[in-house]
């Protein structure tokens, strides 16, 4: 009996905690686009990126 006074408070503060950082992280904007991110990698094109090979500058051989 002496567990369930002690397991009951702590349980309710560490649903307060949780539920707190779960809106934290709504405010901050963390669950705004959950599958956007996972698109734009498979499908991003990135040549335009890459540096062309003209623009390569080779070490100096000394």
């Amino acid at each position: 009996m002496d567990v369930i006074y002690w397991l009951i408070p702590s349980m309710i503060f560490v649903g307060v905690v949780l539920v707190t950082l779960l809106i934290m992280g709504v405010r901050s904007g963390q669950y705004d686009d959950l599958e956007g991110e996972g698109q734009r990698i498979l499908f991003d094109e990135d040549e335009g990126d890459l540096p062309s090979k003209k623009n390569i500058k080779k070490p100096l051989d000394s």
